[in-house]
């Protein structure tokens, strides 16, 4: 995945404007909007959930708001317009990965701190309502460990998944639960002598746990890694999926017993694979998605059609040029496609985290670069066809980088001028990747509301181009 950083540092030089645009498709009663939130520095979103007031909860990482990296939550709500925030952390840096709404209305978020203690530990800090600390624990040994999934568990305890270095011979996959307050009532590890580290639990129908993850062995090089254990975290079975370079980012039991884990195919992420068991973990069937160069999946939830949704990450090189977009893919329940969305220009770090809302459409978080001064958390919710963000691929590769034609004034108040493609055809779009119009001229703007648009040539030797109306 190291491809995708190469271009990192130059990305925060690129500043854009963003209009906050909201649609409401009145035909399924379904919002369709985006948000971005953050600072001027870099800042990332990895998890998010619907709460019980109709808004949303998201977890991420700050840099704009302290001298280190801080846990970042967000509280919006349904029409995802900023509630509160709120930062966690020390003077080192601090990673929120996972966030979930508790049975009090509070919220606990699991992480990494390396503000406290004599290393990297796993970190979870229980909030109230209103996002104000109760109390944090921190677990792990002299080692580095991480936390990167929490749930509630039926006793309002907590259960914790991660990865540990700091007991036994090698990193393994780390499970840790807890009571009601955090204090720990025992930890397992999983794994062998090389390699393994555990991404995603849930507790099970029978109060046990499923944790998927990566493995490794002397014989199978990164396979996909399920553990199932009963409710003391003790061993049932062990499965390993694929054998290359793969991992199960995500895991969820299906409404029939079994499980379904969605993750990466490949050591560059040729694919995102999609394996389905049954509660056994005995394989049903693995679908492999592709898009392009490269795709690597994050997050799954079955749906209320019984099918799934999976979020993560679609990859695209032009020449010397790497673009990165929100994925999302739609499958039934046999995995086969009903569709596939890609969102933004380019410059995201794809969808970490998708959950399906409460009026059948989909909330999806991640990061975006292309709306400030840096990386920004970007928030889509859309309906249950996947529509909410820019969605033409051949418009959207394109439009991160200098385009030959020139637009003067730029914003503009009333109209602007297209300058070195007079009197011959472009096509307009707006931010949600709705087609304005086609015209033919110098001069765009009379008429459109404020917001911002994308100007899109018909000769294609042309590059796109962003322009912005303001009032």
């Amino acid at each position: 995945m190291s491809m995708k950083r190469k271009y990192f540092n130059s990305l925060r030089l690129v500043p854009y404007v963003f209009l906050i645009m909201v649609f409401v498709n009145t035909g399924f009663s379904q919002l369709i909007w985006q948000r971005t939130y953050g600072g001027a520095d870099n800042d990332y979103g990895y998890s998010v959930q619907q709460t019980l007031d109709g808004g949303y909860i998201v977890a991420g990482v700050a840099y704009s708001f302290g001298s280190s990296a801080q846990i970042y939550l967000i509280k919006t709500d349904s029409l995802g317009d900023t509630l509160w925030t709120k930062t966690y952390g020390g003077s080192a840096d601090d990673l929120g990965m996972s966030v979930q709404q508790t049975t009090d209305g509070g919220y606990i978020i699991a992480g990494t701190t390396n503000s406290f203690g004599a290393s990297r530990q796993v970190y979870l800090i229980k909030t109230d309502s209103l996002g104000d600390t109760l109390w944090t624990k921190t677990y792990g040994g002299v080692g580095n460990d991480l936390g990167t999934s929490v749930q509630q568990t039926t006793d309002r305890g907590y259960v914790i998944a991660g990865t540990t270095n700091s007991f036994g011979n090698s990193t393994q996959v780390y499970l840790i639960k807890t009571d009601s307050l955090g204090d720990t009532l025992w930890t397992k590890t999983y794994g062998g002598t090389i390699y393994d580290r555990g991404y995603s639990v849930q507790q099970t129908q029978d109060r046990g746990y499923i944790i998927g993850g990566e493995g490794n062995s002397s014989v199978d090089h990164d396979p996909i890694y399920l553990i199932k254990t009963d409710s003391l975290g003790d061993t049932l079975w062990t499965r390993t999926y694929c054998a290359t370079f793969d991992e199960g980012r995500s895991v969820q039991q299906t409404q029939d017993g079994g499980y379904i884990i969605a993750g990466i195919r490949g050591f560059n992420g040729i694919a995102i694979y999609l394996v389905k068991t049954d509660s056994l973990g005995d394989t049903l069937w693995i679908k492999a998605y592709r898009w392009e160069e490269a795709a690597w999946g994050y997050s799954v939830q079955q749906t209320q059609d019984s099918g799934y949704i999976v979020a993560g990450e679609a990859v695209n090189v032009e020449g010397t040029y790497e673009y990165n977009y929100f994925y999302l893919v739609k499958t039934d329940s046999l995995g086969d496609t009903i569709w596939t969305k890609t969102y933004g220009t380019g410059m995201t770090e794809g969808a970490r985290c998708v959950q399906q809302t409460t009026d059948g459409g989909y909330i999806l978080v991640g990061s975006n670069a292309a709306f400030g001064n840096g990386w920004q958390v970007w928030l889509i919710k859309t309906d249950e066809f996947g529509n909410g963000g820019i969605e033409d691929d051949t418009l959207a590769r394109h439009l991160s980088h200098t385009s030959q034609l020139m637009i003067y004034p730029n914003p503009f108040s009333s109209f602007t001028t297209v300058i070195g493609y007079e009197k011959k055809r472009f096509i307009l779009y707006d931010i949600s990747g709705r087609r304005v119009g086609s015209y033919l001229g110098d001069r765009i703007g009379f008429g459109l509301p404020a917001g911002v648009y994308f100007l899109m040539p018909e000769d294609k030797s042309f590059k796109p181009v962003r322009v912005v109306k303001v009032r």
